[in-house]
């Protein structure tokens, strides 16, 4: 008889066991709760919501609202409950918090093919298997992901920078450009004056940050692991201690020939030009004010972001390394990873990794080919991205418009673009779907 053992019954494995169960697949569900606790759980039950209990927008012209519609063609045990237990809140789905863990609790609970094994799992467990256990991953499970990722490919820091729509930036306000003119110019450069320069550190130092979690790195974390340094932290060690650093303008000259008083370099994040990194960004910053702060950069007036700079503890693996779109793991065949874990970010995106994981192991097990969406859908282009994303920078990543394949031919306007792209999205699904 066929068996998979599912680790970790938050939102990814959850969803994961439900869609083996529903396959016929004998599915041995672990969770080391409530034996084993966590700094962020406050209950026993699957699938708790450890922060919001709001699961974002369901419009269609959000991101997040694509990735919803997709998940209920797909059979989506979470998006299912939360629908039965949502609470108002306008256009996002947000859920009575105790009343959804208890009843995906429940629902799995009553599942005849699933075994449920409250228990710490310490290694990986044998046969075909999915992982789920998130940024909150046992010590010991841990130790055992380094044995099977390679330890370099393993991260305990999530310290991000911010990340905007290539669409939403200035191009007549910087430069494209290579620092001492080597290599192409991959580069796209935003120049500060001295008063731009000044006026942006004084908003920096004086900025709200984000307070700091039980778990989350310290102070003293920050001064021994100097890459993770907020930019704001550096910004207090004196006035040009940015350009020396990640504003430094040496090696870059404007279209004039002249090199400009501080430079913020944007980076790629793929190779259709949609999405950039703010490079050396990372910060700590509440959302709100990094909007504020990095808006007063000239070609960043009108940014959009796709996500904000993040900096806490956070377990997850160096999916490009590791991972198929699949969301199975290149090395170990039999292994497939859900959730934070992979690099996903929310609690949709874990959701639908867990939802494709979950199919991909019943079909791994029944001799099947695994799924790989296509890159046009929300789920398939977050899949594609966290497979093949420039490993020596990853980030995890939410759901978003940027990481989609551009419309041929372009659609004019910010709202009909997106529903555009929703249109796309969940038509190429339903043709994809169909024959599976």
């Amino acid at each position: 008889m066929s068996l998979v053992t599912v680790v970790g019954a938050g939102l990814a494995g959850s969803e994961a066991a439900w869609q083996l169960a529903q396959r016929g697949i004998s599915v041995r569900l672990i969770e080391m709760r409530p034996q084993v606790t966590t700094p962020a759980h406050e209950t026993g039950y699957f699938a708790e919501l450890v922060c919001s209990n709001s699961l974002g927008s369901s419009l269609e012209s959000s991101a997040g609202g694509v990735l919803k519609k997709e998940l209920e063609r797909m059979g989506s045990l979470i998006i299912s409950v939360a629908q039965e237990h949502r609470v108002p809140a306008g256009g996002a789905l947000a859920v009575n918090r105790e009343h959804f863990a208890q009843a995906v609790t429940e629902r799995l609970l009553q599942h005849p093919q699933i075994e449920i094994v409250h228990e710490e799992c310490t290694e990986i467990p044998e046969g075909v298997a999915v992982i789920a256990t998130g940024p909150l991953t046992s010590p010991a499970l841990t130790d055992a992901l380094k044995k099977v990722t390679r330890s370099d490919n393993l991260h305990f820091y999530d310290a991000a920078a911010p990340i905007v729509l290539g669409e939403s930036i200035d191009y007549d306000r910087g430069f494209w450009a290579a620092r001492y003119g080597k290599g192409t110019a991959d580069y796209f450069n935003c120049p500060l004056t001295r008063a731009e320069y000044e006026e942006f550190i004084e908003a920096l130092v004086t900025a709200e940050e984000a307070p700091l979690h039980e778990g989350d790195l310290g102070e003293a974390d920050l001064t021994v692991f100097e890459g993770c340094m907020p930019l704001e932290v550096m910004a207090r060690r004196g006035k040009d201690a940015l350009r020396y650093g990640p504003f430094r303008p040496v090696g870059l000259l404007d279209p004039e020939g002249n090199r400009p008083y501080a430079v913020l370099q944007l980076r790629l994040e793929n190779t259709e030009a949609s999405l950039f990194n703010l490079v050396g960004c990372q910060t700590r910053l509440k959302w709100g004010e990094q909007k504020r702060v990095f808006g007063l950069i000239p070609a960043l007036r009108n940014a959009e972001y796709v996500r904000y700079g993040v900096m806490h503890r956070n377990t997850f693996i160096n999916s490009p390394q590791v991972l198929k779109a699949s969301f199975q793991c290149k090395d170990e065949k039999r292994l497939f990873m859900a959730g934070q874990l992979t690099g996903v970010e929310g609690y949709v995106e874990s959701t639908a990794s867990g939802l494709l994981a979950g199919i991909n192991a019943a079909r791994c097990v029944q001799g099947q080919e695994v799924l790989t969406l296509p890159q046009e859908t929300m789920l398939g282009s977050l899949a594609h991205y966290i497979a093949t994303a420039d490993p020596r920078h990853f980030q995890p990543m939410n759901a978003n418009f940027g990481i989609l394949p551009l419309l041929d031919p372009p659609v004019r306007g910010k709202r009909e673009r997106k529903l555009a792209y929703a249109k796309r999205a969940l038509e190429t699904l339903d043709e994809f779907w169909a024959e599976f």
